[in-house]
């Protein structure tokens, strides 16, 4: 098979000559609400995307269209046709679609590939299922609640590599035991760097999300400075393999883990349901009741950035998110006018203070310095050119 043609757009206005930045964060299955944990990924990746972006030129890839393909999504869509038939999905709630897909996760048994296989040929060809579509139209509205930036999630964005194409790169690099011909499976051979064997695609031809992303994520890298692999603490096995793979392509892989956020002391899967009213739009229902659009886009990046932080301690709490949205509307009365400053040298040189020995801005150490009780008003344009 021969690899799809892809050209990468620079970001509108990029200066030349600025170090090139790719973000690649871990995609969210579109078959449920956006829980904290979810919600905490987004915002971190947002403000990375927007703080780095003003000092490099930065590219948000995060392609649904490559990962539609892992068997947990195409057995999902299966399930939905198998049991629900032809039922609209136009006015369902990413709740009423995230129960039916804990209804998929409880079912037992396995889906055989064959049935699979017309799903998968027709998301090569950019269809989504309908209740996938629905959800990602609900996210999409969300995402402008909240200022993140949409990195297409309606678009069909397919990788430059079909799945061929990756495991004959992987293979040219040493890195790939395929026993297809022998009838098994395909593997990630690391075993050099003292890695485990990953397997990649099963003995009847199911391609799981490593795969996806090395089917992404190869073609591009070359092209950049430095790749950003965000993902949940969960994936740091499989996102150690991806960043060995990217690192022998000849670019720089910085990976930035992100804890979930526990719901009453406990860390739970979505797939198990449990969402217990702290989802994105019932968050969002609340905090709009008392607070305008900047304080709760502020609000929710203070309290799911900075107080919660990197690791995964501290369960969800409505009271801190409650008081993060206060302290968001006096730190945006106190900027006054200068709440839509125009960003110049000085928030440049604020936001270079937060990068380390990287090229990306850390979220974590830039949200954190707005906080403290003595802590001078932010400098004009910061606030709308990166929180807001």
């Amino acid at each position: 098979m021969r690899a799809r043609a892809m050209s990468r757009a620079p970001e509108a206005g990029a200066p030349a000559g600025r170090p090139r930045v790719l973000l690649a964060p871990v995609t969210i299955t579109p078959s449920k609400p956006l829980t904290p944990s979810h919600l905490k990924g987004l915002l971190w990746t947002d403000v990375m995307f927007r703080a780095t972006r003003q000092l490099a030129d930065v590219t948000y890839r995060c392609s649904h269209s490559t990962y539609h393909l892992c068997e947990q999504t195409l057995a999902f869509w299966e399930f939905l046709d198998r049991t629900q038939g032809d039922r609209s999905y136009d006015e369902a709630t990413e709740e009423d679609i995230g129960r039916l897909y804990v209804a998929f996760r409880a079912e037992q048994g396995r889906v055989p590939a064959e049935d699979l296989r017309h799903y998968a040929d027709a998301v090569e060809d950019g269809w989504v299922h309908p209740a996938g579509e629905r959800v990602l139209r609900l996210w999409t509205g969300q995402y402008a609640e909240l200022g993140l930036h949409d990195p297409g999630l309606l678009r069909h964005q397919p990788p430059r590599y079909d799945l061929d194409t990756a495991l004959d790169r992987l293979d040219a690099l040493g890195m790939c035991l395929d026993q297809r011909a022998l009838g098994g499976p395909v593997h990630l051979d690391l075993t050099r760097f003292g890695l485990p064997l990953r397997q990649l695609v099963t003995a009847d031809g199911r391609p799981n999300y490593l795969a996806c992303a090395l089917r992404e994520l190869m073609p591009l890298a070359p092209d950049f400075d430095e790749v950003v692999l965000l993902h949940d603490t969960e994936l740091d096995s499989d996102y150690q393999q991806l960043a060995r793979v990217l690192t022998a392509l000849g670019t720089g892989v910085r990976r930035v883990p992100i804890g979930r956020v526990p719901i009453d002391g406990r860390i739970r899967s979505a797939r198990h349901g449990g969402w217990h009213d702290t989802h994105a739009r019932a968050l969002l229902d609340r905090a709009r009741a008392d607070h305008g659009d900047a304080a709760v886009r502020l609000g929710m990046r203070l309290y799911f950035i900075a107080v919660l932080g990197p690791g995964q301690q501290q369960s969800f709490r409505a009271d801190l998110l409650r008081q993060c949205l206060r302290r968001a509307e006096r730190m945006i009365d106190s900027a006054g006018p200068d709440l839509d400053g125009t960003a110049d040298g000085t928030v440049a040189e604020l936001l270079a203070r937060h990068r380390g020995d990287h090229l990306h801005v850390n979220p974590y150490r830039l949200t954190s310095s707005l906080l403290g009780t003595r802590r001078p008003a932010p400098v004009p344009g910061l606030l709308s050119g990166v929180f807001l």
